[in-house]
C-alpha cells in the first residue's frame, strides 16, 4: 500500500491539511495533481468547435474516457456524464452551441462526470473514492468580465430544503440548475449505497467556473447528507478547487463551517485574477 493510501484521510483534509501546506507535503502535491488531472479531463473531452454537430458534447464515451485522455483506466470508471442546459442567452465562454443544422443539442453542454474507483484503484487509494469533476469555461478571462455578481437566495440554488440564507452570483445559479445537479446527487447517492459496507470518500473537483460549481456541489452533498448511507455512516466530502472565484457571502461561509464532514482546499496562482472575483461582498471558503 502506498504512503498516499495509508494517509488518505489526512490528505483529504481530515485535519484541515495542518502541517502539509507550507512546505507542501510531497504526497499532498501528488494527491492534488491527481484530482487536477481529473478536472482537466472535462476540458480535454469537450468539443468546442461550433462547426461540429457535436459541439458542446463529450468527445469520448464514458467507457473510453480515461484511456483516451492519457489517464490510467484501471483506477477509475466513469458511471455518469452530466449536462447543463440553458435556453437564455449566455456568453460563448459558458455555453457552446453548434452551428450545424444537425446539432445534437441546441441548449445542452457537457459539464462533467461522476466516476468511482475500481477494485484495483481502491487498493492503491486506500478506499473507494467517488469523484465528481466539473468543467470550467473555455475562455477564462472573458467570463470574468461578463459575470454579473447579483445575489441569488440559496434555496433557488439548493432547492426548498437548501441552505438559508445564501447568496450566489446569478450566473452560477443559472448553470447550477436542479435538473443537472439532481442527476449528480442521485448518482452519488446510488454509489454511496452500493459501497456502503466499504470505506468511501467523495471528492469534488473543478477549475475556474467549474471550481465554483464544485464548491456548491460539495456543500450540497454535505448539507443534504447525500454522503450518508442507509447504515447511518457519513462519508467524508472533499473539494479540490483550482482558480476558483468566490461563491458566497458571510452566511455561506458560516454555513460551510458547520459542515464537519466537508473540507475544501483552494489551489491558485498568486497572479491569477479569477480568485479575486467577486471583489466585494463575497468570501473564500475552505
Amino acid at each position: 500500500m502506498s504512503s498516499m493510501a495509508e494517509k488518505w484521510e489526512e490528505l483529504s483534509g481530515k485535519n484541515n491539511w495542518e502541517g502539509l501546506l507550507n512546505p507542501l507535503d510531497v504526497d499532498l502535491r501528488k494527491y492534488i495533481i491527481q484530482y487536477g488531472e481529473k478536472a482537466e479531463v472535462t476540458y480535454d473531452t469537450f468539443i468546442s468547435d461550433k462547426v461540429s454537430k457535436y459541439a458542446g458534447a463529450s468527445r469520448y464515451s464514458m467507457e473510453n474516457l480515461f484511456s483516451n485522455v492519457g489517464l490510467d483506466p484501471s483506477k477509475y470508471r466513469v458511471t455518469k456524464y452530466f449536462y447543463a442546459t440553458s435556453s437564455m442567452p449566455l456568453p460563448d465562454a459558458f455555453i457552446t452551441k453548434s452551428l450545424s443544422r444537425e446539432a445534437w443539442s441546441k441548449e445542452s453542454n457537457f459539464m462533467g462526470y461522476v466516476a468511482v474507483s475500481t477494485d484495483e484503484g481502491k487498493v492503491s487509494l486506500g478506499r473507494r473514492d467517488i469523484v465528481i469533476a466539473w468543467r470550467g469555461t473555455i475562455q477564462t478571462l472573458e467570463w470574468v468580465n461578463d459575470l454579473q455578481f447579483l445575489p441569488i437566495p440559496g434555496p433557488k440554488v439548493f432547492g426548498d430544503g437548501g441552505l438559508l440564507p445564501l447568496f450566489k452570483p446569478w450566473l452560477l445559479q443559472r448553470l447550477y440548475i436542479r435538473k443537472c445537479t439532481i442527476k449528480v446527487l442521485e448518482e452519488v447517492k446510488r454509489l454511496v449505497e452500493e459501497y456502503k459496507n466499504e470505506e468511501v470518500s467523495i471528492t469534488v473537483t473543478g477549475h475556474s467556473l467549474g471550481a465554483s460549481l464544485a464548491t456548491l456541489n460539495a456543500v450540497d452533498i454535505a448539507y443534504n447528507k447525500i454522503n450518508k448511507s442507509s447504515h447511518g455512516k457519513e462519508f467524508p466530502v472533499t473539494a479540490f478547487v483550482f482558480a476558483s472565484p468566490k461563491v458566497g457571502d458571510l452566511n455561506f461561509l458560516n454555513a460551510f463551517n458547520k459542515l464537519k464532514h466537508l473540507h475544501i482546499l483552494r489551489i491558485h496562482n498568486i497572479l491569477d485574477i479569477v480568485p479575486k472575483y467577486p471583489p466585494i461582498g463575497y468570501l473564500d471558503v475552505g
